[in-house]
């Protein structure tokens, strides 16, 4: 059984070392002082959402399921307009 040129490229440079020297955005996601769901991309970029599960859904379809590429904040989120 051989490895097809995508295989063998995938496993030589992994994909999680190529996203992080393009420099891909991260998120951060949780509420603002009015407890309404915001994700913030890390550019600055960001959104309100009806729920928590749809800030997440959102972030991580964004990021290509990158691990580590959204976080939960603890702190209220702000979106300057």
């Amino acid at each position: 059984m051989s490895l097809s040129h995508e295989a063998v490229a995938t496993a030589e440079f992994p994909v999680a070392e190529t996203e992080a020297s393009r420099g891909l955005p991260s998120y951060v996601v949780g509420q603002d002082g009015q407890g309404r769901w915001i994700a913030l991309e890390s550019h600055g970029l960001g959104g309100y959402f009806r729920s928590r599960e749809a800030a997440f859904h959102y972030a991580v379809s964004q990021t290509g399921r990158r691990a580590g590429a959204v976080r939960l904040s603890a702190e209220p989120l702000r979106i300057a307009l």
